[in-house]
């Protein structure tokens, strides 16, 4: 009977602590984020976000953008600092540690490797499990599945094969042609490795010389009936010219209604890069989905055995002049270039004017991909290293020949959008917006710059400050973090991923 008017009673004296705990609660405000970046400069291409923000990131996502400071458990200082969506290379033949390495310095958060790709596709997926410092995919390997097809054998990814080791790159295997029933074959191969988690089918034409129109024609087929782009290596030029093997692609797109990204414009196109991105534009506006890249150096690189190189046997000693073998300063000879085929491996191959690749980099169309050569057993090109900070510093801030957004532009967003209708994980990446995953390149825009040259190819870059991936800092003050692994699989839909 007595017990309500007692509780009533110690009310005025509960009252007080109510208050002071809700002052407390306003005081210190909502839960800390797990980490959050400060005092940054957001920018983010696909919404145009060019302001100071703080960044609050859980579970590997971006939780929350504010124009006013959040808190964390634990906080990045990005003072004087761009907070940019961190970078997506589709032509990454560096699937291995230390190029991954190298390209996290380079603020590559996703390395995909589109070109060549990989078959069998589900061994070279489950080798990468829960040992990836950035995220990595791969297409089906149309070479690759063309050896598997002809001689039973599992290639899995050429480019990391040890040096001369690639035995399929110069063999009599390349230049076999397939009958229809062969290519129906190969189709059905190629197919599966999309159900693997494939991307997309990877074609190096130029290294298959035995792979008829019809046969990459039927190819295209197949990958337009399983919604899959097709990333190609065009065919060599021959009588059709530079621009022929565009025109055999682009036509194979139109015809089948296939997604299509050409890779390399300024290898593949030299100095005609003008006319040969003309037609890609014309091509696009007519309702074609194609899409190109490019790296910005003016060498390439690629296996001194492989059938590009078949045109040039019986050269004289200036043209050979062309080609360094890594390591050695002194240039390639008639007997040099025929001592080197013979044993295998990579090469660069110098040539290309400076104005033209300077004007393609300016292109805000064209995705900036390295092409980047494993570093895993020799240090080949620079571009697997500095191609991301040589476009900031060297293009964008020095020679000032694309904005700075643009640039970000081309590595981020549109790459992410280019992969995202085969994979839905890339819609959640090349952006910094809420709900995106939390992979970020944090970088000193006055100083950021590419160190590595053809000396030294493996030096890294300057000027990135943090490196995220899925929220976990992978580079962090400038350093690479040690015994971390935060890269995940990119797979196809057929995945669910």
């Amino acid at each position: 009977m007595h017990s309500r008017p007692n509780q009533l009673n110690r009310l005025p004296r509960l009252f007080p602590l109510f208050i002071s705990t809700l002052l407390l609660f306003a005081a210190c405000g909502p839960s800390p984020h797990e980490l959050v970046i400060l005092h940054g400069r957001v920018m983010d291409p696909e919404t145009g976000l060019d302001a100071p923000r703080a960044v609050g990131i859980n579970d590997g996502v971006i939780a929350e953008i504010s124009e006013e400071p959040l808190r964390g458990r634990d906080t990045l200082d990005a003072t004087g600092l761009v907070v940019a969506p961190g970078f997506v290379d589709l032509h990454a033949h560096g699937q291995d540690s230390v190029s991954a390495a190298l390209q996290a310095l380079d603020g590559v958060t996703t390395a995909l490797e589109m070109e060549i790709g990989v078959y069998p596709v589900a061994p070279w997926y489950a080798s990468r499990e829960g040992r990836a410092l950035i995220h990595y995919g791969a297409t089906v390997s149309h070479p690759n599945a063309r050896v598997k097809l002809l001689t039973g054998a599992d290639i899995g990814h050429q480019p990391t094969l040890p040096p001369g080791q690639n035995e399929s790159m110069g063999s009599e295997v390349i230049y076999e042609e397939l009958d229809s029933g062969q290519v129906a074959e190969l189709a059905a191969l190629m197919e599966g490795g999309l159900d693997d988690g494939g991307l997309g089918y990877g074609f190096g034409i130029t290294y298959t010389p035995g792979a008829s129109r019809t046969e990459i024609f039927d190819l295209f087929e197949s990958a337009a009936a399983n919604g899959v782009p097709a990333y190609v290596h065009l065919r060599s030029a021959g009588p059709g010219g530079t621009l022929g093997p565009f025109q055999e692609v682009i036509a194979n797109a139109a015809a089948t209604g296939a997604s299509l990204h050409i890779v390399h414009l300024n290898s593949t196109a030299g100095e005609m890069a003008e006319q040969a991105l003309g037609m890609i534009r014309g091509a696009a506006e007519w309702g074609v989905d194609v899409t190109t890249e490019a790296y910005p150096y003016t060498a390439s690189s690629t296996f001194i055995e492989s059938a590009l190189f078949d045109s040039w046997v019986g050269l004289d000693d200036a043209e050979y002049a062309r080609l360094q073998w890594p390591g050695q300063a002194e240039r390639l000879n008639a007997r040099t270039f025929a001592e080197y085929r013979e044993r295998g491996g990579w090469v660069v191959i110098h040539g290309r004017r400076e104005e033209t690749s300077e004007w393609i980099v300016a292109q805000p169309d064209v995705i900036a991909a390295s092409d980047g050569i494993p570093f895993l057993h020799v240090a080949v090109h620079p571009r697997g290293a500095g191609t991301f900070a040589r476009i900031l510093g060297h293009y964008a801030r020095d020679r000032g020949v694309i904005g700075l957004m643009d640039a970000l532009a081309k590595m981020t967003i549109l790459p992410a959008r280019r992969v995202e209708g085969a994979a839905p994980a890339m819609a959640r990446k090349g952006r910094v917006q809420v709900g995106a995953d939390a992979d970020l390149a944090v970088f000193d825009p006055e100083t950021v710059l590419d160190m590595a040259d053809y000396d030294a190819p493996a030096t890294p870059s300057r000027g990135f400050v943090f490196v995220l991936v899925n929220g976990t800092p992978v580079v962090r003050d400038g350093a690479l973090v040690e015994g971390v692994f935060p890269g995940q699989a990119i797979k196809s839909a057929r995945q669910g991923t």
